[in-house]
């Protein structure tokens, strides 16, 4: 048999190639011949990119019949199948047999496409056999005259091509669109074709790389892409480690692939989320709500974080013409599972169809462009919805009647409200310009009014803004009596702003009364940063301010009742931890992620809190945490994520190494904190406290020292190791926290980041070195409070007045 010529793109049927041979397309761009991945020795027939440096695998035939030696070889024969055999193993890959094939030939093509032909017809080609890659010009999706179906299966890992758990494709529902799969279950859907884009995918727009289409006919169903400037190289590829399909761009100057777009986008991505019946929206707390109409179908759940179950119908459609419809906007279409299309009808056609048919439950256009055209139905539960800013399209669902035209009475009355306070606003406001010539007269020159409450300067300065807190004041008497003149009894602990009281109000509310104590080193300022900013805080990992209490020197701050104390008292008891066990603290963690998430991203104002730690996170009744005490918190507005300050304040110990020696934080600072509260929790020992003797670093330096052993399981607290099951999530916390504590502050995940790593599957990167800081106390640090063991649940909180 005869042998290639030199850089040669094609064989015929009288020719073979060996390894250590192979083809080179013939513009230079991809080459064929066999290959060794990563650190395997096994070798397999593939295609790569011919001049990039880092060797770029885009196609493997044998991916799982790997040859364990170096004595493959590959030929066409006379039917035109491509054979790959081994002289140890003899045929290890074949493509599939013509009866009739006159003089066949195989050739790599520059497109990366290795195709067969004979005399009269292309026989066979790799485009429609992909591996992990989508080049420009493959078809992802369906050829239905023939049946072949190509679709995208990730690596194992970089080092075996055999197929891992993700893979691509298209389905053919009535309304085709994308769908990724783990294993057996889908695991995100960016949204059927809208004419433009896929509904869910905003990041699918005109860019200067590549041009993109999605052809839906009788004959094919697929989607594609082309790049704009040849000399551009780019690849669509499913990567296993990080359980996403992820665009590359080659970097010519920096000599490497540069991550240009990746999905699943985050948490909302996810398929199915929230269940039937709801929508995921990313940026508001919690991220599930129920569609207008439904209610959830297990309200415990769903106020437990579990929207698994979704929602049901608040009251069952009457299937009469009455039902209405409510338009919702930006949206990611419901999946298309159960689902019916017309190009033809128009959407008032498409209204009247639904309103026909009891089961349907939604509708909108097949295509946006223009005025919007055809017609697509939904029948039975929504799923996976998710709000799509500045992307997705318009969705009509089905509501009964009743609840439409209620909410029309109440727009009227908000309208009719809104409309007379303007005008009393406006009254007054006059008024108010009459007076304040002769406000001096009325009012001493050493108050100032703060929602209608009459303050003293002596209780609360003037530095500043003078905002409406909207919280209810509390006189003095009822705070004396709720607490049994704040009886010894109802002392629920003491930290670094004073004692904090149990009480009962005359309704029967349970309270928790923090009162300022004169000695403290927290002053008025943190007392009334905390009464601005926790009274604008609304998250269920956040502890509500029911309100407050300021008559002389008292200065009180009430907050709803947690039943259970602070989390330190679960953390740091052996008996109190077995009863929580891990799920329960897994839970917590994931609560006091999502609380610190909508702090840094999600409320009106990027706030920083600066003392987070075990004994600031309380617990209600069902062990549900809440972030606590904000008198050392700060805000942003804008873009702003950070400062640097000569007043440093917090716990010691449990600082960003920057914040407490240079006075720099930011929300990393957060990051670094909450990083060290996940190792107090696995471990079960205060970072301060460590007792391990070989190391002064504390459970930051322990911790680091068992991961680069490769013993991070030691880590793991008695009381918590009996849960074998949950190990691998226990040692994925592990991870999360050592990046959360990197000495880097660009190095930490933001919140979000953390929020995805700890409740995803994909691998993480390795950690670097954490910040040590239990040693290296700077000179100029004064502790405010001294007074208190500092291994106890109570913590010295201090400021530091050096210059920076």
């Amino acid at each position: 048999m005869g042998r290639i010529c030199a850089v040669s793109d094609s064989i015929s049927q009288s020719q073979s190639l060996t390894d250590g041979e192979s083809l080179v397309s013939e513009g230079g761009t991809f080459e064929l011949g066999f290959f060794s991945p990563g650190s395997s020795t096994h070798r397999y027939l593939g295609i790569w990119y011919k001049n990039i440096p880092v060797k770029t695998v885009v196609w493997v035939a044998n991916r799982k019949t790997p040859i364990k030696d170096r004595t493959g070889a590959f030929t066409i024969n006379s039917t035109g199948s491509i054979v790959v055999t081994s002289r140890t193993s003899g045929i290890i890959w074949s493509t599939n047999s013509f009866k009739a094939a006159k003089a066949p030939t195989l050739q790599i093509l520059d497109s990366g496409n290795l195709v067969v032909r004979d005399e009269n017809n292309r026989l066979w080609q790799s485009f429609d056999s992909p591996s992990d890659t989508l080049l420009p010009g493959m078809k992802l999706g369906w050829d239905l005259r023939t049946g072949v179906n190509r679709q995208l299966s990730s690596w194992r890992n970089s080092d075996d091509p055999f197929p891992g758990e993700l893979s691509n494709g298209i389905e053919l529902h009535e309304f085709r669109e994308a769908v990724m799969w783990k294993g057996s279950k889908k695991y995100f859907r960016g949204g059927p074709w809208n004419g433009e884009r896929f509904s869910g995918a905003p990041e699918l727009k005109v860019n200067p790389v590549y041009d993109y289409n999605f052809i839906s006919n009788k004959d094919e169903v697929y989607y594609t892409y082309q790049l704009k400037n040849k000399s551009v190289f780019s690849r669509l590829i499913l990567n296993d480690s990080t359980s996403s399909r992820q665009r590359y761009v080659w970097a010519e100057a920096d000599q490497t692939w540069r991550l240009y777009s990746s999905v699943p986008h985050d948490y909302c991505d996810t398929y199915g989320l929230c269940g039937a019946n709801s929508v995921c929206v990313i940026t508001d707390s919690p991220m599930c709500q129920c569609l207008e109409g439904f209610k959830p179908k297990s309200l415990n759940s769903w106020n437990s974080m579990d929207w698994s179950e979704g929602c049901v119908l608040s009251k069952p459609f009457s299937c009469q013409s009455k039902d209405v419809f409510v338009k919702f906007s930006e949206l990611k279409l419901p999946d298309t599972t159960k689902s019916w299309v017309s190009g033809t009808m128009n959407l008032q056609e498409c209204r009247e169809a639904c309103l026909k048919n009891c089961s349907c439950m939604a509708y909108s256009n097949l295509d946006i462009r223009g005025q919007g055209s055809g017609c697509a139905l939904w029948f039975g539960d929504l799923i996976d919805i998710r709000q799509v800013p500045n992307g997705g399209q318009d969705l009509y669902i089905r509501i009964e009647a009743s609840k439409q035209a209620g909410r029309r009475v109440v727009n009227a009355v908000l309208i009719s409200l809104i409309t007379g306070a303007v005008v009393f606003g406006l009254v007054l406001f006059c008024y108010y310009l009459s007076r304040r010539m002769n406000l001096n007269d009325i009012l001493p020159t050493s108050t100032f009014l703060v929602s209608g409450i009459v303050l003293g300067q002596d209780n609360w300065t003037t530095e500043g803004p003078k905002e409406d807190t909207e919280l209810p004041f509390f006189d003095l008497a009822t705070i004396v009596n709720a607490t049994d003149n704040f009886s010894f009894n109802n002392k629920l602990g003491e930290g670094g702003f004073g004692p904090v009281y149990k009480g009962t109000l005359v309704d029967g509310r349970e309270i928790a009364v923090k009162r300022l104590s004169k000695s403290s080193g927290q002053g008025l300022n943190e007392f009334k940063n905390e009464v601005k900013l926790i009274a604008k805080l609304q998250h269920r990992n956040l502890v509500k301010l029911v309100g407050s209490c300021i008559d002389g020197e008292e200065n009180m701050l009430i907050y709803e009742y947690m039943a259970n104390g602070s989390l330190d008292s679960f953390v740091f008891d052996q008996t109190r931890r077995k009863q929580l066990g891990w799920s329960k603290f897994f839970q917590i963690i994931g609560g006091i992620a999502r609380g610190l998430l909508y702090l840094h991203q999600d409320s009106r104002l990027r706030i920083i809190h600066r003392d987070l730690k075990a004994s600031n996170v309380l617990l209600d009744t069902e062990l549900n945490p809440k972030i606590s005490d904000f008198g050392l918190a700060r805000t942003f507005q804008g873009d702003q994520c950070g400062d640097n300050t000569e007043r440093v304040v917090g716990t010691f110990g449990y600082m960003a190494p920057e914040y407490a020696l240079y006075g720099l934080f930011s929300v990393k600072s957060d990051v670094f904190s909450f990083g060290l509260l996940l190792l107090e929790i696995v471990t079960g020992k205060k970072n301060r406290c460590f007792p391990h003797q070989l190391h002064h670093h504390g459970v930051i330096g322990y911790a680091w020292r068992m991961w680069t052993e490769g013993t991070p399981l030691e880590l793991i607290d008695s009381s918590i190791e009996d849960e074998s099951s949950s190990f691998s999530e226990i040692l994925r916390c592990i991870h999360v926290s050592l990046l959360c504590v990197q000495q880097s502050p660009d190095d930490r995940p933001n919140m979000s980041a953390v929020v995805l790593m700890l409740n995803g599957e994909s691998t993480l990167p390795q950690p670097k070195e954490p910040g040590f800081l239990r040693d290296v106390i700077p000179t100029e640090v004064s502790f405010i409070r001294s007074d208190y063991d500092p291994c106890t649940a109570n913590e010295i909180t201090f400021s530091s007045f050096g210059a920076r």
